[in-house]
This record gives C-alpha cells, structure tokens and sequence, in this order.
C-alpha cells in the first residue's frame, strides 16, 4: 500500500492536485478507528455512570483529564450503515480523536451532521464541535482537551471559522474580525470569522473542507470558500504539517467519508478566490 508521503511525492512530480482519483484519496475512518488515538478531558460534574474516584469538575478546562484512550462513556464510536462506517460523538465529554499520524500538504474532505443531544457545561448554547489540523506537541495544551492547533470551527451557524489554540496563529484578511478577501486589513492573532454561512438544515450532512499547502490554508463547507488564512505559526515558527484531531464539545454529532489526499497546489477553483500577500504559499 502506498504511504501519505509516497502519495505526495507522486502528485507533486506530475503536476495533479486539483483531480485526485479515487484511488489516490486515503480513507481514515474504519468500524475500529485503527488510524486514531483518543484523548478525553475533564468530566462535568453532571456526567454519571464514570467509574468511581473519576475525577469531575463543573471547570471542565481545568483539573485531571481522563486522559490516553480512556473513553469510558463510548463518546467517540463507530457504526456501519450499509458497510459504510459512521463516527458518532455523543459529545459527553470535551475530548479529541486524534490521528496517529501527521499530515501536510494536503485536501481534507469530510461529511458532517448534528444529532439531537446537548450536554454541561453548554447545556443552553449552540450546538458546537470542531476539526483541528497542523496538531502539536502534548495532548491537553489548551483546556486539559486539545493539541495546540489550528480550529476549523464546527457550530451552528458558525462553520469555518478560525480559533488559534494554545500558541498558533494565522493571518486572515478583515473587516472587523470577518474574513474579507477585498479587505488589506490582516488579523495577524486571535480568531476570525468566516464570511458566510453556508450551512445545511439541523440533522442533514455537511460537506467540509480543509485545503492546505505550505503556511496557508482555506477553509470550505458545502462547496464556499469560508477563510483564507495565511502564514500559520507555532509561537512564532511556521507552522505547515501536524495531526488531525475531531472534537467532542458538548454537542451529539456524526461523521463520515473521512479522507485525505496529498496536493501539491490549490485546485484552479480555490486559487481563483484565494488574494494571497505574495505567489509564495510555503
């Protein structure tokens, strides 16, 4: 079988990135979640059933995690429908799916819905989860959860946006904090706003996209570029390979059709919409 690398290496001597075959694409997602560790956070209080002396705050952010694929209330799962593997959260516990292996240059592409179920400490607030990429260093950086990364935001009505976590950042062109192609404003750290919502009705799929070569990066969901960002950084270092991770946040949620391809450049249709500071992505 030929590796991410292997496949990179091939794309980018011919040239292809825009036009990945089926073949090329790599599949993340099996009924045994073999190409992902789980990382679990801090209980809420309100969580029952957790074997006794577990650990539990109304403070999920700070506190003793649950820790190394120590996910005892099955947050994250997988069922097969028509032996198509589905990846439910139930969003219990704030946690992370984490990919075993480090990714760069490359087009993610997944398929995302909402479930009903809502839990402490985000009881009465919108549904929210998220797809964080370019992962580093230690499990539970920021809030005991996640790996200092880049956010592609997951919550309703707010698809796309950018969160910097624990030391990252990104330069996004604004108004305000709204990313704004036409703007020559940059936010060069803290979070931005994506520019539309394109988001589906509550329960039907998502399709969700992270494009990203070198130090930059676009955010797409349903087919609209959402966000460019660019010069991503790890306190102050580029920032442009890492692992994967899909959050649990509170919110019952699935996934499907995860995948990855290697590219070497943006596809012409995200190229045409991306005003970069320079030709140079890297």
């Amino acid at each position: 079988m030929r590796t991410f690398a292997m496949l990179a290496i091939l794309l980018v001597a011919c040239g292809s990135s825009a036009n990945a075959t089926a073949e090329e694409w790599r599949r993340l997602l099996d009924k045994n979640l073999s190409n992902f560790e789980v990382w679990m956070g801090v209980p809420h209080a309100s969580v029952q059933g957790l074997p006794e002396g577990t650990y539990q705050s109304s403070t999920v952010t700070k506190g003793t995690p649950l820790g190394l694929n120590n996910d005892p209330k099955n947050v994250f799962s997988v069922t097969e429908v028509d032996g198509e593997p589905i990846l439910h959260i139930t969003g219990e516990i704030y946690g992370g799916l984490t990919s075993l292996e480090e990714f760069e240059n490359f087009h993610f592409s997944t398929q995302f819905r909402w479930g009903e179920k809502k839990w402490e400490p985000r009881l009465s607030g919108l549904r929210d989860s998220g797809i964080l990429y370019h992962c580093t260093g230690e499990h539970g950086r920021f809030w005991k959860v996640w790996k200092s990364s880049i956010e592609y935001q997951v919550q309703e009505t707010d698809l796309g946006d950018l969160f910097a976590l624990a030391g990252t950042s990104a330069d996004v062109r604004v108004s305000g904090r709204k990313y704004d192609p036409k703007s020559d404003v940059y936010l060069e750290k803290g979070n931005a706003i994506s520019c539309t919502e394109p988001d589906a009705p509550h329960g039907e799929w998502n399709h969700l996209e992270i494009y990203t070569v070198g130090t930059t990066s676009v955010h797409v969901a349903n087919g609209v570029v959402l966000m460019v960002l660019e010069n991503l950084k790890m306190q102050g270092e580029p920032l442009s390979r890492g692992q994967i991770q899909i959050q649990s946040e509170a919110a019952e949620c699935d996934y499907k059709n995860i995948k990855i391809v290697p590219i070497s450049d943006f596809p012409a249709e995200i190229k045409s919409q991306m005003r970069l500071r320079s030709s140079d992505h890297s």
